[in-house]
This record gives C-alpha cells, structure tokens and sequence, in this order.
C-alpha cells in the first residue's frame, strides 16, 4: 500500500522496543532483527504507539522541528514505508483507524 497522509499507521504488535537515551532500538518478533531508530525516528515511533493519522505525525513533527512541510512529508513517508516493509507497521485507511 502506498502510504498516504490519510492513511493511519500505528507499530506492530509482533515487536519488542525499548529506549535507549533519545534513540529507540526495536526487535521484530516475526524476523528477529533489531533495528535502530534515531532521536526523530524514536519521536515518530514513540507517536505511532496508538493508531495516529499520518497528517497528524507530520504535524506533530513540524511543531517542534525546523522543516518545511513538503520535506517533512516525504521524509516521513519514507520512513513509513520502510517500516512497514519490515513489518514493524499496520498501515489502514483513514475510514478504518
């Protein structure tokens, strides 16, 4: 699935994380890789915990970094899209969060 702002997206249940000062470090449970999220990827982790629009991700980024929206956008997609080929992610319609 393409990810969209209107899709909601929320982590995995089949995943173990833990902190690790503002990093985040997260073991699928499917694969048994680790894999390592740095302080912004540890926010958008730690604001994916409950099912949140995409729209809203974004826009909880651009409150508190210096970035254009544009950039943002297509930052965070990005890194959506790669969690969720690795399973890390459910990806819905809006209609269906």
């Amino acid at each position: 699935m393409a990810i969209s702002t209107e899709n909601v997206v929320v982590a995995s249940e089949e995943h173990v994380s833990a902190d690790l000062d503002s990093e985040s470090v997260i073991l699928s449970l499917k694969n048994g890789t680790y894999y390592g999220l740095d302080p912004l990827g540890a926010h958008i982790w730690e604001l994916i915990q409950k099912p949140r629009p995409v729209l809203e991700v974004r826009d909880a980024i651009l409150s508190e970094y210096d970035v254009s929206a544009e950039q943002c956008e297509t930052d965070l997609i990005a890194l959506l899209d790669e969690l969720e080929s690795e399973g890390l992610i459910e990806v819905r319609n809006g209609a269906s969060a």
